[in-house]
């Protein structure tokens, strides 16, 4: 019978600190993390360092697109006094010039997104550490980014940016 007894009890005060554990408010905060990374020092270094690669790529993409304008004016202005095989190669350089420019302008897209990526990493990667830690040091179970505008209701929250901003010495 003590048994029963002493496993009753456990079982209540099991089940009545499940009950306290459900009650206790969770934590959320928000911060608005693109006005983080816009605060950052840095910024400025970091677009001169993206619009250096980009003007390079263009100039590229000027001297491909010149190069074909100029092909194109050769070929409208000899096209009559062509033969059928010259004709024919000319329209193929053409044609291959224009695929190499679209080719080499996807390749662009792509190296702009790269490098971007690969400039801002370390300042993202900062930023992200300093969200953690407030939130660690705040006791806040979430932290969401409060601009993206995923949250379809919030009654509250509390807004986390002046704590990350103060972490972040900004």
């Amino acid at each position: 019978m003590k048994n029963i007894l002493k496993a009753f009890v456990v079982v209540v005060l099991f089940v009545a600190s499940m009950n306290v554990q459900a009650q206790t408010n969770v934590k959320i905060g928000y911060v608005d993390f693109a006005q983080i990374v816009s605060l950052m020092p840095g910024q400025d270094s970091i677009n001169t360092k993206l619009q250096a690669h980009v003007a390079s790529l263009e100039s590229q993409l000027k001297t491909m697109q010149n190069e074909y304008e100029a092909k194109i004016n050769d070929y409208q202005a000899t096209q009559a006094t062509m033969s059928q095989i010259i004709k024919q190669t000319k329209e193929k350089e053409i044609m291959d010039l224009q695929q190499r420019i679209e080719a080499f302008n996807q390749q662009a897209q792509y190296e702009i997104q790269t490098k971007q990526q690969e400039l801002t990493k370390p300042l993202i990667e900062r930023i992200q550490r300093a969200i953690k830690a407030v939130g660690k040091e705040n006791g806040f179970a979430y932290i969401l980014n409060g601009n993206e505008q995923i949250i379809l209701y919030s009654d509250g929250g509390i807004n986390v940016l002046p704590l990350v901003k103060k972490k972040l010495g900004l």
